[in-house]
């Protein structure tokens, strides 16, 4: 693929780009819901990092879900347990796992360095924004080939390449 700005928004407008992009859309979203919870519980609540990033992890997992599914990758009508649930939850309390790990070894370090709260803090949000950063790829790769998985019946107009990001 050639990288000129062209190319780039012809490839943006085809059905895998804007999976691609409403995915990112939708990934920012959920970062920036996460990170103000996790900012707010540690600073406002003085939460500790750990219980904080739990919390702000399953509170941003929720619209992650229905945004991703129903928005990106255009599915309708109520999601199957065992191949979309179940599945998408799993892969969310994975990047929970590497999270935690990521701003318990934050935290501690931040302790260990005597940071002021607000320092720490931030330390700690960066910890939880890289681990979720490093899953990023391969849960698009899940996404699309495994879990919102579209059959010739379901599609979309949105994603049959007759429409799409504006001319």
């Amino acid at each position: 693929m050639d990288l000129s700005p062209s190319d780039v928004l012809d490839w943006a407008r085809s059905p895998e780009g804007q999976k691609l992009v409403r995915y990112t859309i939708v990934s920012v979203i959920s970062v920036v819901v996460s990170q103000t919870v996790l900012f707010s519980l540690q600073l406002g609540a003085n939460m500790r990092e750990g219980w904080a990033n739990i919390i702000a992890c399953g509170v941003a997992t929720v619209p992650s879900y229905e945004l991703n599914r129903k928005w990106a990758w255009g599915k309708s009508g109520r999601g199957h347990l065992w191949r979309e649930v179940v599945p998408f939850w799993a892969l969310a309390f994975l990047g929970l796992a590497f999270s935690e790990w990521a701003v318990v070894v934050a935290g501690h370090w931040a302790r260990d360095h005597q940071l002021v709260r607000l320092a720490r803090s931030a330390l700690v949000n960066g910890a939880a924004l890289s681990a979720f950063g490093v899953l990023w790829v391969a849960k698009f790769v899940i996404f699309n080939k495994l879990l919102f998985v579209h059959h010739e019946r379901d599609m979309d107009p949105a994603f049959d390449g007759r429409t799409g990001l504006p001319t």
